[in-house]
């Protein structure tokens, strides 16, 4: 008995770090799109594929989308360890 309530007790903090993490990266995602659309202005230039779209914005396109791809993943890992504790039981 003891040892379920640990198992609860330590699945819904890594639930709860879990979404603490996700609005961080997220709130990191909100900071790169206004830096992206800043660069963009700044350049005249918001076409990826032109030659003078500038290289600071599209690493930062890059960082995003990994950061998007990350939070994807993360919000995937939330429910199932719901699932896993129930299981547990």
């Amino acid at each position: 008995m003891k040892h379920q309530r640990h198992f609860e007790t330590t699945t819904s903090r890594e639930a709860a770090q879990t979404k603490a993490l996700i609005a961080d990266l997220d709130r990191i995602v909100q900071i790169l799109d206004d830096a992206i659309a800043a660069e963009e202005e700044l350049a005249g230039v918001s076409d990826r594929s032109q030659a003078g779209y500038p290289l600071h914005a599209r690493n930062m396109t890059a960082r995003r989308d990994n950061l998007t791809e990350t939070i994807a993943v993360l919000e995937q890992r939330l429910p199932r360890r719901g699932a896993d504790a129930r299981a547990a039981k």
